[in-house]
């Protein structure tokens, strides 16, 4: 169920917000939304996202898949990005990551999931070749995304200016900090990043966006009621004509529930 609608300053675009339960419901909420799409578009184009949050997701589409209720054949993915400096069968590899928790047990073909080039020897180039990839596929139809503890998106981190396309970026210590429990220690956390630039995300028709947690309450405020400011780069998403944030009770504590 819709919980509520946030209308932006100008009062131009409405953004939904579908209110969960808990993560299992934002999970397959989320899950029913890009389900409808693959269904109706068999053909369509999914930017993915990698992150703790999405996880959820992933596996409740596998179990649709498994009762054969989605077909993945004909759809290609593209994912916002992947870390630089690390071979895709590095277990920390966002390569890595979509294999195990999706692309191993659905029918998609790998040839179609396209993943940066972490180990490109000029990153320049694979960002202008992951971009212009993107522009060869018309773009994607539905953009999954996660929201960072400071607001990023992809790797769009807080900065003076939004980036609009593919690019390198550099990790803020927050994120490394953020990402250390997976490599162990942030020093083996990468500096730098290929990340999908935010027009390049977008462009995309319909925006969905998961967040989990009590930890994500201030963020998720910021993003959907703040200023819309590179500081906080998720808040871009305000702009889209179609976006939609499913997010969990914890998630939304700062949102009045619906009456």
């Amino acid at each position: 169920m819709v919980s509520g609608r946030a209308a932006n300053r100008k009062g131009t675009h409405i953004m939904r917000i579908i209110r969960a339960k808990d993560y299992a419901d934002m999970s397959r909420k989320a899950a029913n939304i890009i389900s409808a799409q693959v269904i109706l578009f068999p053909k369509s184009v999914l930017g993915l996202a990698t992150g703790s949050t999405p996880v959820g997701v992933y596996r409740v589409l596998t179990d649709w898949y498994e009762k054969g209720d989605i077909d993945f054949s004909k759809v290609r993915t593209v994912n916002l990005d992947e870390y630089c400096g690390i071979s895709p069968d590095h277990e920390q590899s966002y390569r890595y990551f979509m294999n195990q928790n999706f692309f191993n047990h659905v029918n998609i073909d790998k040839a179609n999931t396209y993943v940066p080039d972490g180990l490109a020897a000029d990153y320049e180039q694979e960002c202008i070749r992951y971009e212009n990839l993107i522009t060869g596929l018309g773009g994607t139809d539905l953009q999954l995304l996660g929201l960072g503890h400071d607001g990023h998106i992809g790797f769009n981190e807080p900065g003076k200016s939004f980036i609009p396309l593919t690019h390198k970026a550099v990790l803020s210590r927050r994120t490394i900090e953020a990402n250390a429990r997976f490599f162990g220690d942030a020093s083996k956390v990468p500096q730098y990043a290929v990340t999908m630039g935010i027009r390049t995300i977008m462009k995309a028709p319909r925006i969905v966006m998961v967040v989990s947690g009590e930890d994500k309450a201030g963020i998720l405020w910021q993003t959907v009621n703040g200023p819309i400011t590179p500081d906080v780069p998720a808040s871009v998403i305000q702009l889209h004509t179609d976006a939609v944030v499913v997010a969990d009770e914890a998630a939304l504590k700062l949102f009045p529930s619906a009456d």
